[in-house]
């Protein structure tokens, strides 16, 4: 089933798309637009009847070029906004672009990496991959029992983590612990030696990988915050054929890598998309130790037997507890013919 509701912030204009698949996993997709005709597009929707996207390739027939689209950002409520920043500007992020909303009782809080090196350097937030959206609903940072779900504890896991990708991963950790940074896992722990999390602090899972081999950097001291990426947004999927193909036919993105972990019975898919205009545009089948160089990659983690169990579902975010709310892809697709459009 797929739902499309359309939406008015400001100068922007976004399409939620949401799918069921087998009562699994409600997936919250925002499709943005750069440019809008909001009072136009409405009166255009209303016009219009949706029942003919009944498909995902009826859907996809709508859709431009692909190439041009664009991972932009990852979701996530907050608390406490002046904490989260904090945090999030520690790991080199800044605040590109504020949103508020004073009527509806909510403000958005747009961070990425804009360093010289950085992929997006200087461009406009909506022509960006790799960007983290917090949204803080007015009056939670005073409630002492309000608190947002992760995404990674039963019965509410779906959401997984984002991903940093960083020049070294010791010194990047070691600084992290050294701020006072709690860790879901640190960087020894487990058979995994290669990767870290640390939990931002509303306990959401920020993972830190290294776009060096650990031998490379075992005795360098520093870390270079310029080279920090936002590599992906991981997010459990119950069938894997089923979300695949949402992606790729109706989203238009590549699949990129894939992961089997038979032995600890999951798969690991990463997709994105690879036109010129992405920071993914490298050729495709790559290496896991090659994405890491990589911004504006989706994770989708797959646990065997999900996909048979007819009363297996994710928790979306969406539902209380809330936590995660979408993922953002930026395209300058029609869906409906006749409308126009102004760049803003």
């Amino acid at each position: 089933m797929l739902n499309l509701q359309a939406s008015s912030i400001t100068s922007r204009l976004s399409l939620a798309v949401s799918y069921s698949l087998n009562r699994g996993s409600l997936l919250s997709v925002s499709i943005q637009y750069q440019s809008i005709r909001a009072q136009k597009f409405s009166s255009h929707l209303n016009k219009r009847c949706l029942n003919s996207c009944a498909s995902y390739r009826g859907l996809a027939t709508m859709a431009s070029d692909s190439s041009k689209y664009k991972l932009n950002h990852t979701m996530i409520r907050v608390k406490e906004p002046n904490r989260s920043i904090k945090f999030y500007e520690f790991l080199g992020m800044k605040l590109i672009r504020k949103y508020e909303q004073p009527e509806a009782k909510f403000d958005l809080y747009f961070m990425g990496f804009d360093s010289p090196k950085s992929l997006s350097h200087g461009k406009h937030f909506s022509d960006r991959e790799g960007l983290i959206e917090l949204t803080h609903n007015y009056g939670t940072e005073i409630d002492p029992d309000y608190a947002v779900s992760p995404g990674n504890v039963h019965p509410h896991k779906g959401f997984g983590h984002t991903c940093i990708s960083v020049d070294n991963i010791q010194a990047s950790c070691q600084r992290l612990e050294k701020a006072g940074y709690p860790f879901q896992k640190i960087l020894n722990d487990g058979s995994m030696k290669n990767i870290a999390f640390v939990l931002d602090p509303d306990g959401y899972w920020v993972e830190i990988i290294g776009q060096n081999d650990l031998d490379e950097t075992k005795n360098i001291q520093e870390t270079n915050l310029s080279s920090y990426r936002l590599n992906h947004t991981m997010i459990r999927v119950k069938d894997p054929v089923k979300s695949l193909r949402f992606y790729q036919d109706v989203l238009g993105m590549k699949l990129i890598s894939s992961l089997e972990n038979k032995s600890a019975n999951y798969n690991l898919y990463f997709l994105g998309y690879t036109g010129e205009n992405s920071s993914t545009h490298q050729a495709p089948n790559e290496n896991l130790t090659s994405l890491a160089s990589r911004e504006g990659l989706l994770e989708l983690t797959w646990n065997y037997g999900t996909e048979a169990d007819p009363d297996f579902k994710y928790h979306n975010g969406n539902d209380d507890p809330k936590g995660y709310g979408h993922i953002c892809i930026r395209t300058a697709i029609f869906l409906l013919k006749g409308v126009t459009y102004f760049s803003i």
